[in-house]
C-alpha cells in the first residue's frame, strides 16, 4: 500500500472544454517527476490505458467527473489530492 505523499496530481489536457480536462492520481514511485505528458499524448490511442499504467496513474478523473462526485459529497474539489485518494483507496486501486 502506498500512502499520499507517494502519490500527486497531474493535469492534462486535450482540449478547452470540461471533458477534455483531466486529474490524474500518479503513483510516484513509478514516476517520480511526475507523468511524462509529452510521452503520454504520443502515445498510441489503441494503446492509451496501458500507456497511463505504466506511467504510474492510479485513476483519472475529467473535470466533468469531478464536478459530479463533488456535487455529490464523494470528493472535494478544493481538496483534489486527498480526495482523489481517498477514492482511489475506497474502490480498492491502491
Amino acid at each position: 500500500m502506498i500512502n499520499i505523499e507517494q502519490t500527486g496530481i497531474e493535469e492534462l489536457s486535450f482540449g478547452d472544454s470540461k471533458e477534455d480536462t483531466f486529474h490524474i492520481l500518479v503513483n510516484k514511485k513509478i514516476s517520480p517527476n511526475g507523468i511524462d505528458l509529452e510521452k503520454l499524448r504520443l502515445a498510441d490511442p489503441r494503446n492509451f490505458d496501458a500507456a497511463l499504467i505504466s506511467a504510474g496513474c492510479i485513476i483519472m478523473l475529467n473535470e466533468i467527473e469531478i464536478d459530479e462526485l463533488a456535487k455529490r459529497g464523494e470528493l472535494d474539489s478544493h481538496n483534489l489530492h486527498q480526495s482523489l485518494f481517498d477514492l482511489a483507496q475506497s474502490e480498492g486501486l491502491l
